[in-house]
């Protein structure tokens, strides 16, 4: 029978040190028990799957246990193995949702009168008892203001709001959370270590994540996904059988957004829609990626080593500004909340990219928003970088909106070097690539170099690049640049220089501190300062 029962079930918890992210609520339960302080009426609340129906069940063992009333019960004497089977005949569960009507209660609360059978107490759990009508709400009422000594209600909902006042304030209500990702995954792996499983932690990761705090439906998708992986459970299927982004696609838009790359950008949009993949989850696991990076910047010691590839989250996160983070965390939401109103949902996924972009212009003149400076100060000339007192403003004038500061900033460009991996760089700005082939070339380190044998290493971070499709674009391209047969060759692997991608990243690095320090010492930036306590918006200084 165990091998054919499902996960949900067989691994059901038989006693409250079994149960999982609901601490408070044991805790009250266990003290309760130890002091038979008992109440005749308990409402637990929660969304599906977090352990209400359980719990009440477990409490059911507690108060008829043959061993007396206690927080441990056997579960080996008679009472708890029927509670456990769902036998026990002093143990009534109704589901309100199919019992609404006031004669389903009164035929209940009649026969709530007479002695239990062969029990201490007679249990009545119902389920999801918001759905009871008024008239059956009413009906119970009158029980649980004068109810029989040897009666106990347990009522389960997750929706308390629609239960009339009245019958709440006579229950002991419990509210129970959701259980937190990083719980259900090590309640998983310890399933899976006894069912004798094989899997990976980041498969479960996925699967706790994608629960939404239910371990019930976290077990459901366990079971799926052992069918699934024919035995086994594994990152790459569980993707496929949620339908979920693998991260190193939203990493790669994210590349691409910090490079002002639209085409890139697209590039990953289209193999997302190639491998029939939800648009609606990569836009809400873009929004997660968001808020990962924020809090990896402003309360790092939130993010602990045990978050899946924590490393590339700080390294990301170093690469953008906080308020522009907040910016694309924001038109992620809206992106998602609009998907539905889009003419379809490529549309809309890739116009929240643009969008992106749109909001990170690159101009030939950038702007320089100079806040805390009254428009009245700013003189219709330029204004004088002597030593003169600057011109008093005008107290009647209205104060509007902050001028701008039109400023050009000339950087001379970097030389290259003749390392062999900025050749490569080189050469792939050469090249007539786009897209992911682009973007494959991009993130490889050269190991050899010939006209008529390149040998590259792609970073393992980026190995789902490595299709055929992809090396094929990018050998034609070598073959149309040096009018030759070239071999190309590019293995997975630890790369120990700079790829161009992150050759790049390191130039405009070093163009944006440039950029800023000009427009820091420049004469009537400094006067502005110094005369009328301005302050720079460094973000909204931008290299040309």
């Amino acid at each position: 029978m165990s091998q054919t029962q499902v996960l949900a079930r067989k691994w059901r918890p038989k006693d409250f040190s079994g149960l999982t992210g609901q601490d408070h609520v044991v805790r009250a339960l266990i003290n309760a028990l130890e002091k038979k302080r008992l109440h005749h009426a308990y409402l637990f609340t929660g969304t599906r799957g977090v352990g209400k129906t359980t719990i009440a069940r477990i409490l059911a063992k507690a108060l008829n246990c043959e061993s007396g009333i206690t927080a441990k019960p056997c579960g080996k004497c008679s009472a708890c193995i029927e509670i456990d089977s769902g036998h026990f005949v002093d143990l009534v569960e109704l589901d309100a949702a199919s019992n609404t009507q006031v004669d389903n209660m009164r035929e209940l609360l009649e026969n709530a009168l007479y002695a239990p059978t062969c029990a201490r107490y007679k249990i009545y759990i119902i389920d999801e008892v918001h759905m009871l009508s008024k008239s059956a709400f009413n009906a119970m009422l009158k029980t649980l203001e004068e109810p029989p000594d040897h009666v106990k209600f347990v009522l389960a909902t997750t929706d308390p709001q629609k239960i009339p006042i009245t019958v709440l304030s006579r229950c002991l209500q419990f509210n129970l959370k959701q259980i937190p990702p990083t719980l259900i995954a090590a309640h998983l792996e310890y399933v899976l270590k006894q069912e004798k499983i094989s899997y990976d932690e980041a498969s479960l990761q996925l699967i706790a994540h994608a629960a939404q705090g239910s371990m019930r439906d976290a077990l459901s998708m366990l079971d799926q996904a052992i069918i699934f992986g024919e035995g086994k459970v594994e990152k790459t299927e569980i993707h496929a059988m949620l339908g979920t982004i693998d991260q190193s696609y939203l990493y790669d838009l994210l590349e691409a957004l910090i490079q002002k790359n639209g085409t890139q950008m697209l590039a990953v949009a289209d193999s997302i829609e190639m491998r029939s993949l939800s648009f609606d989850t990569a836009l809400q696991e873009l929004a997660g990626l968001f808020h990962s990076l924020a809090l990896a910047q402003i309360v790092p010691q939130t993010n602990s080593n045990n978050i899946p590839e924590h490393e590339k989250i700080y390294s990301l996160a170093k690469k953008f500004m906080p308020e522009d983070l907040q910016l694309f965390y924001q038109i992620t939401l809206h992106g998602r909340a609009d998907l539905g109103l889009a003419p379809d949902e490529y549309s809309g996924f890739t116009m929240t990219l643009m969008r992106m972009l749109a909001f990170t212009p690159e101009c030939l003149i950038e702007t320089a928003t100079v806040s805390h400076i009254p428009a009245s100060i700013i003189p219709k000339e330029k204004l004088p970088l002597s030593d003169k007192e600057p011109r008093k403003p005008d107290i009647n004038a209205a104060h509007t909106s902050p001028p701008v500061l039109n400023v050009v900033t000339e950087l001379s460009p970097d030389s290259r070097s003749n390392q062999p991996n900025e050749d490569w760089a080189v050469l792939v700005n050469q090249l007539k690539l786009n897209g992911m082939a682009k973007m494959l070339a991009q993130n490889c380190e050269m190991k050899n170099f010939s006209t008529d044998n390149i040998v590259l290493c792609l970073q393992a971070e980026h190995k789902h690049l490595l299709e055929k499709t992809y090396q094929d674009k990018i050998k034609n391209a070598l073959c149309e640049h040096f009018g030759t047969p070239v071999r190309l060759t590019i293995s997975v692997g630890s790369v120990t220089g700079m790829t161009p991608a992150e050759l790049d990243t390191r130039e405009r690095q070093t163009k944006q501190l440039q950029a800023v320090a000009a427009i820091e010492t420049d004469p009537f930036v400094r006067e502005l300062v110094d005369n009328f306590d301005a302050k720079l918006i460094i973000s909204s200084i931008k290299p040309i």
